[in-house]
Parts: structure tokens; C-alpha cells; sequence
């Protein structure tokens, strides 16, 4: 039997994303509210700018008094969609404290906060759902925390960012240089005017930071994450990695180490074999390969971003929550018992692709080969061409841990016959 007095929910923020969700709201009321079991109502709607027309919106709901929204009381639940890190906080635990659980797409402020956030949601017996904070639609946060909950999660490897993809893809596919590739992504609204959290990793970093803590049960923050954007990515990288049948993705990893005793979670660009699915993701596309005990491995693939897709992941958690609150339960909460210590980046283990530039003569292979030898670094392949007394000496490690790859390239540079590092890749998905 469905109950005829509404569930109330207030929406903060009303761009792409939450236009969107109001839109879907109304317009699929009657499907929500069978799935729900009762109706749900768009109570008020916090903007910054009152007077923009916003379609399919009553202008009487439409406040520029956020607090005042969240603290009325009557409301059920909350949808905060306004991004960045303050008021969206204070917001969001002053709408616990009033008796609202909270619908979050705030990948920022839960990689940076996450922990305090489920404590205040625990503590008032709300609900914090955050299924649009990584990924847009693609069904991810809620299948780690939920449906692999009896298995052992390993590894989670994945392209989360659309905008870095599809610059990355389009360098790949017609040869165009990173700037070039950047100016059409922001002429077709993929990339933001500036577009630095993009294509610097901050972006993707914050998903992998909450991507880590759901998958090894460990409280893993931003700063925990290494960073290591792709501006600095070449043609000539591109041309690397296809010799070796390879192309290149910024990817966001999070490892449990061979002895499962930590963890690691980074974002870099890494050259990834052709075979790998994760290589086969175009455009502006996500797609996260996870890898467990039991299940062995999975892929999520779909858009990663845009008001619509984004939105219908907010409204699946929108659904969720509002039958819990229907039953007078809440769904699962932090699972950090584990706590497991996050290593640095010193000590991941991975290939690597070196691209030097040396003295084309006799010895120099020699010498560069002794240098690896020294700090423990096993070569797989080398490849030199040169002429007119200069030369390109491009070397690919076996595993090796990044502080021993570090140590190497230091002793490298201070060899006479090395020229300079012309680049450092990662090597990943094998």
C-alpha cells in the first residue's frame, strides 16, 4: 500500500546536474513514487542567482537561503548539488542534525571529509549517499559497497575523468598535440574554460581517494592520493606506446599490496596495452576494471559525466534513501574497519618506459645498463636509434619500485652521455 503523504526533498543547487534531477522529478513522479512508495516532492530549491528562468520549476520554491532550507525540519532528504567544499559541508551536517538524510555528488568535499561526514550521518541515523560522486552513471560506489561486500577487492583501475580521455583518445587517434586536442574539448563543452582539476588529476584523484576507502575498508584521503597529471604528454609518447602495442590513458590505481598489509591509491597517465579493455574506452567515456578474490574481474563502463547521467545516478540514491526512510532503517555506512596503513608512492611496483636522449658512440648502452643493474631495476626491452653523433636510447624496466626507478634516473642523469630524460611512463594493465 503506498502512502499518500509525501517524502520532501530539497535540492541544493540548480545547474546542469540539478536541473536535471528537478526535471526527472516531476516528469517520472508517478514511476518514483510506485518504486518508492509514496510520492516525493520538490519542497525548495537553493540557487545563488533567484531570477534566472529555470523551466519546470515553481519560482515559489526557489530560495537563495540554503541554511534556512535544510534546517526547516519537515524535510526528509536532502540533494546537494552546489560542489566545493564550504557551504556544501556545513550544509550537509546541518541538514543531519535537522532530521534530513543527504543525496551527495560532492566528490571533493568526501574525499577530503568523507570520515566526519558518515560519523555526523551515523550519529543523527541518516543516510549519506554518494552514487553521483564518482563516475556519473555508472553504477560503482553501491556494487563495491554493496554487492562485492563477501569478497576481497585488490585492485581498481580506471579511467574516471571524461575530459582527459577524450584528449587523450584524440591525440591517439589523429596525432594532435596536447593544446590542440585541449582546444576542442573545450569547444565542444567537454573541458571547463579552465580546465586545471581535469587535466592536472585533481579530479580524478578525489574519486580514487573515495574509490580506495570503499574497496579496502580503509579511510583513504586526498591527500593520501598521489597526483601526476597528463599535460606533459607528447605525440612522441603516443608513438612509444603504439611500438609496443600500447596506447596511453590517465588512469586512477588503487592496490592492495602483495601481502595485503596497505594500500596505495594514485593518478597518473600510463601507457596500457591494446588488449586491456580499459584501452577500447573512447570520447569522454569512463570505465573502472576492478579485481577481486572471488569475482575475479569486473568492468563498469558508460558516461562518466553530463547532467543526465549524472542525475540519474543522484536519483537511484534518491530512491534508496527515501525507501529507508519509508522503513525507518538506513542503508551501509563507513566500513573502515580495516584501517590499513596507505603507502607512499616510493614504494608501488610497476613497468616502466624510459625515453632517453644520449651520445650516439660506442659504451653508452653499456654504461646506461650498468646503472639500472646498480639500483636493482631489471631491463625487459631497449631500443636505440641515432645519428649525427645524438642518439634516442628508449628503455622498458620489468617491475620496479618507483624509488628505486627514482634512484636510477638520478644516477642516469648525472652520466656524461646522457643528454636528458625526455620522458617517464608508466606501464600498467598487465
Amino acid at each position: 500500500m503506498m502512502r499518500t503523504r509525501p517524502l520532501k526533498v530539497a535540492l541544493l543547487g540548480c545547474g546542469v546536474v540539478g536541473s536535471e534531477v528537478a526535471r526527472i522529478m516531476t516528469t517520472h513522479a508517478d514511476d518514483l513514487a510506485a518504486r518508492i512508495g509514496a510520492p516525493i516532492e520538490l519542497a525548495g530549491v537553493a540557487v545563488r542567482r533567484p531570477s534566472k528562468v529555470r523551466e519546470g520549476i515553481d519560482p515559489a520554491l526557489v530560495t537563495t537561503d540554503a541554511t534556512a532550507l535544510v534546517k526547516r525540519g519537515d524535510i526528509d532528504v536532502v540533494v546537494e548539488v552546489i560542489g566545493g567544499i564550504e557551504p556544501a559541508r556545513s550544509l550537509i551536517t546541518s541538514a543531519f542534525e535537522h532530521g534530513a538524510s543527504v543525496v551527495s555528488a560532492n566528490k571533493a568535499l568526501l574525499a577530503q571529509d568523507g570520515a566526519a561526514l558518515h560519523a555526523a550521518a551515523e550519529q543523527q541515523g541518516k543516510d549519506l549517499y554518494y552514487e553521483a560522486a564518482v563516475a556519473g552513471a555508472i553504477p560503482l560506489i553501491r556494487p563495491l559497497r554493496e554487492s562485492l561486500a563477501g569478497d576481497k577487492v585488490n585492485r581498481v583501475l580506471g579511467i574516471v575523468n571524461g575530459t582527459t580521455n577524450f584528449i587523450l583518445d584524440k591525440m591517439d587517434s589523429t596525432g594532435a598535440g596536447y593544446q590542440e586536442a585541449l582546444d576542442e574539448a573545450t569547444a565542444l563543452g567537454y573541458a571547463e574554460a579552465d580546465p586545471t582539476a581535469d587535466v592536472e588529476g585533481f579530479d580524478a584523484a578525489a574519486k580514487a581517494a573515495i574509490l580506495a576507502g570503499i574497496a579496502f575498508h580503509t579511510r583513504v584521503r586526498l591527500d593520501d592520493v598521489y597526483r601526476e597529471g597528463m599535460t606533459e604528454v607528447t605525440a612522441s609518447d603516443f608513438a612509444s606506446a603504439r611500438n609496443m602495442g600500447c596506447t596511453i590513458k590517465l588512469l586512477a590505481i588503487c592496490e592492495r599490496a602483495e601481502d595485503g598489509g596497505s594500500v596505495t591509491a594514485r593518478v597518473h597517465p600510463a601507457m596500457i596495452p591494446l588488449s586491456h579493455p580499459l584501452a577500447s574506452v573512447r570520447g569522454a567515456y569512463n570505465a573502472v576494471f576492478v579485481e577481486s578474490d572471488a569475482s575475479g574481474q569486473l568492468m563498469f563502463y558508460g558516461p562518466g559525466a553530463g547532467g543526465a547521467p549524472t542525475a540519474s545516478a543522484v536519483l537511484g540514491d534518491l530512491v534508496a534513501v527515501c525507501r529507508n526512510r519509508l522503513n525507518s532503517t538506513t542503508g551501509p555506512g563507513e566500513s573502515a574497519y580495516a584501517a590499513l596503513p596507505v603507502s607512499g608512492m616510493g614504494e608501488v611496483v610497476t613497468r616502466y618506459h624510459i625515453s632517453l636522449d644520449v651520445a650516439d658512440k660506442p659504451g653508452v648502452l653499456a654504461q646506461v645498463a650498468t646503472v639500472f643493474a646498480e639500483h636493482g631495476v631489471s631491463i625487459d626491452t631497449v631500443r636505440q636509434q641515432g645519428k649525427d653523433g645524438e642518439a634516442s636510447l628508449v628503455v622498458v624496466t620489468h617491475r620496479a619500485s618507483d624509488a628505486a626507478l627514482t634512484g636510477t634516473v638520478e644516477a642516469l642523469r648525472k652520466l656524461d652521455t646522457v643528454r636528458g630524460v625526455a620522458s617517464i611512463m608508466r606501464v600498467e594493465g598487465e
